[in-house]
């Protein structure tokens, strides 16, 4: 039986859709993820495109409130920002909660390219902990 996993931002725009994308693409046999945010915006453009540039389609995703899983349990709840680390609401049954704060790219400030850039490296930085995080 698949783990599940609910990653946590304040928008649930860029990190957590990413991290939510990665998990369900790479690690599809033992974990089954999901994202949210404590605020209901949008999924940001380029965190579509950088998980695309991998064979990754996260275009018809939607940004959800972590109320939309009010009721659910989950294996492990992670909070990917300090924000969304403060506000995290309690879901009863869940084994464990883990902090793991990541850049937001979405601040990222000059030209696409660069913005771009950090979007990807981001990802990057996801893909990585998730490597250590899920398979340890």
């Amino acid at each position: 039986m698949k783990k599940t996993i609910l990653f946590i931002c304040t928008h649930n725009s860029a990190r957590s859709q990413m991290a939510e994308g990665l998990t369900n693409h790479f690690f599809k046999e033992n974990w089954e993820a999901f994202s949210a945010g404590t605020e209901k915006t949008f999924v940001k453009p380029m965190a579509i495109k950088v998980l695309k540039e991998i064979g990754i389609d996260i275009s018809g995703h939607r940004s959800k409130l972590s109320t939309d899983f009010r009721g659910k349990e989950f294996d492990i709840v992670v909070t990917v920002c300090d924000s969304a680390k403060e506000n995290c609401p309690y879901f009863p049954g869940s084994a464990s909660y883990v902090h793991k704060g990541f850049n937001d790219p979405s601040n990222s400030q000059g030209n696409d390219e660069e913005v771009l850039k950090a979007f990807r490296e981001s990802r990057n930085e996801i893909h990585e902990w998730l490597n250590y995080f899920l398979l340890t």
